[in-house]
């Protein structure tokens, strides 16, 4: 079969063209295609194993750029060829981006890790906090000013620590905080630290200073936080997966920060037990359901979508249940709040103070039923029944007396840990993520800014690749340059997130390790349960098939969907 040639102009008038030309763009840094800078116009080619090439007017292949190919001039001759290089690299790119910028990501729809389909699932459950029900930051002003009180009034911590506020967007929720050194910092899926996002108190701490602590950037297995994120057996490092902590590890930061300010010695070790136990009597003493309850309009949004989530999924004859480990009392004044006061009607089983993750791997709690007034009944459980409120218990009694077992049943929460890793590793339950944090990034990666940004850094990075065979002192300074380039990029697309520690789900490059643990833990993961009404209960996820890097991105970008009414998210990189 003859080669197709197709010159980029005329790539440029078909949305085919503007697909492989995208795909091309985006596997400039695998070396798997290369370009061929000679002045011509560059074309694609399709060979017989259906790969697109990048050919130039000339005949033949296009052979990646290797020492014996390319310019063999040297000195100002060579640094010139270069920069003509980059020139015509970063034209090209310019003229993607309102190419690329129509390739958006929708920010309701509904991501996939695992296959799964929703005509297969019977079983609706559901955590309450941040997945039935959503919270304004003034919960988390809330939350730090009592926590802040009560070390101040009841563990004798400086009055000074009252003129600390709750700063909202200092944190990110999946940090760890190393509990012996009392830094918080963000680490990659391969347990390197992000250099650049090491905090000690409100203030950054220098790159060298990292490394001479760690001895490189490298957090071993040993220290790392245990399952569950915690920092125990001898894990010296704590992670902060809930929404939850996000106060916590701003309060941490502040006391953290007056005790330097000051110049006060202090344990590390003591302050962070402190401020975890203060933390949680705000939960247990009930300070923080009380405030809610009271003024719950204020504190409570994202009514109308679980109400209408919930209402679909009964009209459909879907069986639901309800695990959380918050009381009856708060539960029971937001779901009138959220749902209405028939909200029970909805839930073939509503479980209380659950005890998570324990609730999954404790066999000695029996289920208690509670009555609408809170009282403790003491007689047996031989059925879970409908209208009933019941109080701990454990999974294995769940699963005996109802049966509800496997693929399913499917359940979601906020918690990566707490709420779905034991579900999805023990139980094989399917498991669905709440990632409110997850609608904002999508929107800031729709941004021009961020498209173009992103657009230039993949592709100078793909330059970095086949440039550096150039060794010369010339060559060097010029690459030297597009490497600073590169840096001062990549810092600015984390800043778009977060000006301390960048995205939730990228340390540059990598994954996050809460990304890491999200696509190991969550079958599918969307912004809120709102997401469910853009999709029919028929509806099946099919996980995008990213190539490995050893493979060659020859499969086609979709750009419909199938019984959806939202387009599907774009395969657009991250790299923050």
């Amino acid at each position: 079969m003859p080669t197709l040639s197709l010159p980029l102009s005329n790539l440029l008038r078909n949305k085919e063209g503007f697909r492989r030309l995208v795909a091309h763009v985006k596997s400039l840094h695998t070396g798997s295609r290369s370009w061929l800078f000679s002045g011509s116009t560059p074309c694609f080619t399709r060979s017989r194993g259906g790969r697109f090439g990048l050919l130039s007017r000339r005949k033949g292949p296009v052979a990646p750029l290797t020492a014996g190919n390319m310019c063999t001039c040297s000195g100002d001759d060579k640094s010139s060829w270069l920069w003509s290089v980059y020139n015509e690299t970063k034209q090209k790119t310019q003229d993607l981006i309102p190419v690329i910028s129509n390739n958006f990501v929708n920010p309701d729809t509904i991501f996939a890790n695992n296959q799964m389909s929703l005509q297969d699932i019977e079983i609706y459950g559901f955590d309450y906090d941040y997945t039935l029900a959503f919270y304004s930051s003034h919960l988390h002003t809330l939350i730090f000013n009592i926590a802040r009180d009560i070390l101040i009034e009841e563990h004798r911590y400086p009055e000074g620590l009252r003129e600390y506020d709750y700063i909202p967007n200092f944190v990110i929720r999946g940090l760890h905080y190393d509990v012996q050194k009392a830094l918080l910092m963000k680490i990659d899926a391969f347990h390197y630290i992000q250099l650049g996002t090491v905090y000690r108190g409100l203030n950054p701490v220098p790159e060298k200073e990292v490394i001479a602590m760690y001895e490189g950037s490298h957090v071993p297995l040993e220290i790392m936080s245990d399952f569950y994120g915690k920092s125990s057996h001898g894990h010296t490092m704590k992670q902060f997966m809930d929404i939850f902590s996000l106060p916590e590890m701003s309060l941490l930061s502040c006391v953290n920060d007056y005790f330097m300010k000051h110049n006060i010695d202090y344990e590390p070790v003591h302050l962070y037990k402190d401020v975890k136990e203060v933390i949680g009597n705000v939960h247990v003493r009930g300070i923080m359901y009380r405030a809610v309850e009271a003024d719950i309009e204020k504190y409570i949004r994202y009514g109308e979508q679980t109400h209408a989530v919930l209402r679909k999924l009964s009209k459909n004859g879907k069986k639901m249940f309800l695990i959380t480990n918050s009381p009856f009392d708060f539960v029971d004044r937001g779901m009138n709040y959220i749902v209405g006061k028939d909200w029970r009607d909805l839930f073939d089983v509503v479980i209380v103070q659950a005890d998570k993750p324990s609730f999954f791997n404790d066999r000695r709690k029996p289920f208690r039923r509670v009555t609408d007034k809170g009282v403790l009944l003491w007689d047996r459980i031989h059925h879970l029944e409908k209208g009933q409120i019941y109080k701990q218990g454990n999974l294995y009694e769940f699963l005996r007396l109802t049966g509800w077992r496997g693929s399913k049943v499917l359940y979601f929460g906020d918690h990566i840990y707490s709420d779905l890793a034991d579900l999805t590793l023990k139980h094989g339950w399917r498991t669905g993520a709440i990632i409110p944090e997850l609608r904002e990034e999508i929107k800031i990666m729709n941004t021009e800014e961020y498209v173009h940004t992103m657009t230039w850094l993949q592709a100078l990075t793909g330059l970095l690749e086949q440039m550096q065979v150039h060794r010369d002192s010339a060559s060097q300074t010029v690459l030297q340059q597009w490497i600073d380039e590169r840096e001062d990029m990549r810092l600015r697309t984390k800043d778009i997130f977060n000006a301390q520690f960048g995205s939730l789900f990228r340390t540059y490059h990598n994954p996050t390790y809460f990304s890491r643990r999200l696509s190991r833990f969550a079958d599918i993961y969307m912004a809120s349960l709102s997401c469910l009404l853009n999709y029919d209960l028929q509806h099946t996820f099919y996980p995008r098939r990213t190539p490995l890097q050893h493979e060659s991105p020859i499969w086609p970008e979709q750009t419909s969907t199938t019984g959806s009414k939202i387009p599907l998210h774009s395969h657009r990189t991250s790299s923050v």
